[in-house]
């Protein structure tokens, strides 16, 4: 299993972070050690002072494919959940001034919490479902799918011409402006719609 993790996808948050909005699908990878399942917390690590929370839709690949054809994209998904990006930005911004790979900011142990699973066909449109953050009861994060630059079966589409999609591996499909940093004793709480998904505990 893999995760597979989609940059700027959301016109706000590329430019709050200074980024071009990009012509093609970025995406980098996380290795399953980064997962924290069923609302277990996430430890800080000594490593960085500043890690970010970058809220997600998250899609789950339920068969194998390679050069999947965007018109069939829609049969190699049938849930989604929602997941944190942990991002350590200080590593990242270190990373960026070298020109050096992020993996050391984005892909090191429970990087990404993730939510249970919910059937997709409990939404009209996948590409019209609202998500969003609150940390300590307040909402920080707000979005909808509507608002990606890269729909969910184009994504699937660009990335299976790289790389081969097997059963189990979640697609982390961008986040939308409004990341910030998080701090030990704070209560992250993710929302599709209006169903309180994941808890994540900062300790």
């Amino acid at each position: 299993m893999k995760i597979i993790c989609i940059g700027r996808n959301y016109a706000e948050h590329a430019k709050e972070l200074n980024n071009p909005l990009p012509k093609e699908p970025v995406f980098f990878l996380k290795p399953d050690t980064c997962l924290i399942q069923k609302n277990q917390p996430f430890f800080y690590p000594d490593f960085s002072n500043e890690i970010h929370f970058e809220t997600e839709i998250v899609v789950r690949i339920n068969k194998i494919g390679k050069h999947i054809q965007r018109k069939f994209a829609h049969t190699y998904y049938s849930e989604i959940g929602i997941g944190i990006d942990f991002t350590a930005r200080d590593l990242q911004q270190k990373c960026k001034e070298k020109g050096l790979p992020w993996e050391i900011a984005k892909a090191f142990d429970n990087a990404a919490p993730i939510s249970k699973f919910v059937d997709i066909s409990k939404f009209d449109n996948i590409q019209n479902i609202n998500f969003h953050l609150d940390i300590n009861g307040k909402t920080v994060q707000n979005g909808n799918t509507a608002d990606m630059i890269f729909k969910v079966d184009e994504i699937i589409e660009y990335v299976s011409k790289f790389i081969t999609l097997k059963i189990g591996d979640l697609i982390f499909t961008g986040t939308p402006a409004g990341v910030g940093p998080v701090k030990i004793g704070d209560k992250l709480e993710a929302f599709i719609e209006d169903d309180f998904l994941l808890k994540v505990d900062i300790r």
